[in-house]
């Protein structure tokens, strides 16, 4: 696994071993960029100069690509101490622009001010099947992680549904394999 684009292109990742994590693939990863930058014609954001925050962020690996394209800061937020362990390993050459929070992320408290919240795009890939999506989603808007206008960037299985929460609208879905990322946008 490595960053694909940008000013840390080619950077090798690290993952932790087991079941436990499922690093977004880096062919999935190029093309969920390259939709951002190009393919969302109702989003007026962009990536350049934003804030992002990854959930469920595992090996760290959206965060610091988009780091590597241009995101002026990542929050990444995990709540297990080995894929926090490996993130921090992972954002060695980026560490003054990213900050780590062990959190819960269906639980989210409102984001610290080195988060540099709200954020443009948030990413959340959390285990499929298990209904953590949803609550991740609301936490973000609720608790001001996430700008009006802000870009949702959404992974779960192929074959789940994803109910909508009332503030998001759906800009995209793509399916890559066993996932499909959904692309919503909090309306203003």
């Amino acid at each position: 696994m490595r960053i694909v684009s940008g000013i840390y292109k080619g950077r090798k990742l690290q993952a932790p071993s087991g079941p436990d994590v499922r690093p977004t693939s880096d062919r999935a990863r190029e093309s969920i960029f390259n939709v951002i930058a190009h393919g969302l014609a109702n989003w007026s954001g962009e990536l350049d100069g934003a804030s992002v925050v990854d959930v469920f962020c595992g090996t760290g690996a959206m965060g610091l690509e988009a780091l590597s394209r241009g995101a002026a800061h990542a929050t990444l937020i995990d709540s297990s101490r080995p894929a926090l362990a490996v993130a921090k390993k992972n954002i060695a050459p980026a560490w003054r622009d990213t900050m780590l929070l062990k959190m819960d992320a269906t639980h989210l408290a409102p984001p610290p001010l080195a988060a540099q919240a709200p954020c443009g795009v948030a990413f959340v890939d959390a285990p499929y099947a298990k209904g953590l999506t949803l609550p991740s989603l609301i936490g973000l808007k609720n608790k001001g992680w996430l700008a009006p206008g802000g870009l949702a960037v959404v992974e779960i299985g192929a074959e789940e549904e994803l109910a909508l929460p009332l503030s998001f609208e759906l800009l995209d879905e793509r399916a890559y394999g066993a996932a499909k990322v959904v692309f919503l946008q909090i309306r203003d």
